[in-house]
């Protein structure tokens, strides 16, 4: 009797615990799952008292419209190329800025570091005006390579610092071990250094890839032209209306936005949880 009532005062803190996290939980899904729905209504029933939490009719109208507007499937390419080329360069210039700052010991290196990290602090807002006259002179504006530039400057810092932790991480035993071996330098990086730090690099991918996603701000400033824009601007400048919203158009193709995101977590959260969870420890 005693140790039942033991177990049922350790089992009701945590059903508030559970309680707490389901909770929670509904509170960040109920977005998407309205997103959802709503794509499959008709504009006349959306405001309807009570809600129609599962759409009576189910259309797929809005969907056949999306997948039939050329210029939304120019925005969609436009961001994959954007945000792919991004990622894999900011993963480039981070892995090998991080292992110099790991590794090898040099002046300022401390106060360098901070540096490049301090300029996260900057709001992107305060940037664009001096941004785009530099562009400008350089005939930047309007390419795909400025935004990229852009994007790729702005992800950087948090990449080279996550990409650090991890390799202050490995043991310098297991390259001095490579080198006896007959290793170069490229070698202990490419069969040893990378390997070992996968999760990380992987988190600093998919982070660089969804900063590169959703981007607003930059892509709005620096690409006027419609076929070159991007899938965040070309939403708010295409399919937001002036007077009158089409509010089961604009989910659908906000959902449809989604897509890459949810794709991506979902085949690499192993290694984002481990990478982020490994960071905040090694950090």
């Amino acid at each position: 009797m005693l140790s039942q009532n033991q177990s049922n005062k350790k089992l009701l803190p945590n059903l508030g615990q559970y309680a707490g996290l389901l909770l929670f939980l509904l509170f960040l899904i109920f977005p998407l799952y309205w997103m959802l729905v709503t794509s499959f209504k008709d504009n006349s029933v959306l405001f309807k008292i009570p809600p129609e939490w599962v759409p009576s009719q189910p259309i797929i109208t809005h969907y056949a419209k999306l997948l039939s507007d050329n210029i939304f499937l120019v925005y969609y390419k436009n961001s994959l190329v954007v945000s792919a080329s991004t990622t894999l360069i900011t993963l480039l210039f981070a892995m090998f800025a991080g292992y110099g700052f790991s590794r090898f010991h040099f002046k300022f290196k401390n106060f360098l570091m901070f540096s490049i990290l301090s300029t996260q602090m900057l709001p992107v807002v305060s940037l664009l005006i001096a941004l785009y006259a530099m562009y400008k002179s350089y005939g930047l504006l309007n390419t795909q390579f400025g935004l990229i530039l852009a994007l790729t400057t702005a992800s950087l810092p948090f990449s080279i610092w996550m990409i650090k932790v991890f390799f202050d991480g490995i043991p310098v035993a297991l390259e001095e071990a490579a080198k006896i071996d007959g290793c170069s330098r490229f070698g202990i990086l490419f069969r040893v250094i990378f390997p070992l730090s996968k999760p990380g690099i992987f988190s600093v991918g998919i982070y660089t890839f969804i900063l590169s996603w959703d981007d607003l701000l930059y892509s709005l400033t620096l690409i006027n032209k419609d076929h070159l824009r991007t899938l965040n601007p070309g939403i708010s400048v295409r399919y937001m209306g002036e007077v009158a919203y089409d509010w089961a158009n604009i989910m659908t193709v906000c959902l449809t936005a989604t897509i890459p995101i949810v794709v991506l977590f979902l085949f690499f959260q192993k290694y984002m949880v481990a990478g982020l969870t490994a960071g905040a420890v090694k950090g």
